[in-house]
């Protein structure tokens, strides 16, 4: 009878440093003194150097002064948690400046682990070119809205007028005329969105009552056939928005979602709307100024998942994997998630997307605005 030989078990630190240098993930452990002390293949790569060369001067000692990135290590150090920053300027070892979100955990005896995201993939300008097309989309708004309307409600009229004396052979090209221009008319209205400048009318707000309003209209449309589930944190305080845009901003994500779970053609469609505190997240607004969001509001569906070529530019106008589609709902709820001081941002896989809103929430004096 062969005896049972029991594998050796790898060490747990072992596994813990395989782990840290395979995280897809730029991550460096900061010393207390401020050196490096390790940095994964990830990182060497995004920085361009190996830890050899990293390490000959101070991480801290090459950062700027009122470096964003310096703020978010001594806050780790100072609450002792793990804390996280969106939309960090970066300028590190004569690199160009980018933008990442940065966390940062204490490890213990001043030492600090810091993972970077760079968002879509790339070193700088990827805000720069998406804030550019939204202002672009702003201007373009004003435009059709201006020269496109009067003219297309005359053609509206004529086709109509047409129809009701035309042969019945001829009666479906009249209509026709009708439905493309309704069609227009309703592509320069979500265009026309983009020029409204006017910032959100803030008021504390419960963001439940928002969704369970989402909810309820996404249940009689566009979300009818399939199962609606929500997983709410009964303890989240009050969100600092402007009601009727949140109202826009989840139910255009719902129905992205409910789209995408049709898809699937099974039968077994679901989208789950959730809501959770995330302590410790902070977003830099337009002056690099921080301030907390940590209002945390997820729409999830099991569909088959954004296209990869689509995935960098998402919240860009006119980027549609939907034959009839104009590609400005995103565009529009990232530009009101940002008029809040949020941020909007999504994960996919085949059967798993996640869009997920972090908001402010409400000051602990503000009142509400009256209706």
């Amino acid at each position: 009878m062969n005896a049972h030989v029991a594998k050796p078990r790898v060490p747990l630190d072992l596994l813990k440093a395989v782990a840290f240098d395979l995280s897809p993930e730029p991550a460096l452990v900061i010393d207390a003194d401020g050196g490096l002390a390790a940095v994964n293949e990830a990182a060497e790569a995004l920085l361009g150097q190996g830890l050899g060369l990293l390490a000959r001067g101070r991480f801290r000692a090459a950062l700027p002064p009122g470096s964003a990135l310096l703020q978010l290590l001594d806050r780790a150090i100072e609450e002792g948690a793990r804390v996280r920053e969106h939309g960090i300027e970066i300028n590190l070892f004569g690199l160009p400046p980018f933008e990442a979100d940065g966390a940062a955990a204490p490890l213990g005896d001043g030492a600090v682990l810091l993972t970077l995201h760079v968002r879509g993939g790339a070193l700088g300008g990827e805000r720069g070119a998406e804030a550019a097309g939204l202002q672009s989309i702003v201007g373009l708004g004003r435009m059709l809205a201006h020269e496109i309307k009067n003219p297309l409600a005359g053609i509206r009229g004529a086709a109509q007028l047409l129809k009701g004396g035309a042969k019945p052979e001829d009666a479906p090209l009249a209509q026709l005329i009708v439905d493309e221009t309704d069609r227009v008319r309703r592509l320069v209205d979500r265009m026309e969105a983009f020029s409204d400048d006017a910032p959100p009318r803030l008021s504390p707000i419960n963001i439940h009552q928002v969704l369970d309003r989402v909810r309820a209209l996404a249940a009689s449309g566009v979300a009818d056939g399939l199962v609606l589930r929500e997983s709410y944190d009964p303890s989240l305080p009050l969100t600092w928005g402007d009601e009727d845009q949140l109202i826009q901003i989840f139910l255009n994500l719902v129905k992205n979602a409910a789209e995408a779970a049709h898809a699937r053609g099974d039968g077994r469609g679901e989208i789950v709307i959730s809501t959770a505190y995330r302590h410790g997240v902070r977003v830099r607004g337009g002056r690099n100024a921080a301030h907390g969001a940590p209002l945390e509001v997820k729409v999830q569906d099991n569909g088959p998942g954004v296209p990869a070529q689509l995935r960098e530019h998402l919240f860009q106008p006119f980027v549609t994997s939907k034959a009839m589609g104009a590609g400005l709902g995103l565009a529009l709820v990232a530009k009101l998630v940002t008029a809040h001081g949020g941020l909007i941002d999504f994960e996919s896989e085949p059967g798993r997307t996640v869009f997920r809103a972090l908001l402010p929430i409400a000051p602990p004096d503000a009142a509400r605005i009256p209706a």
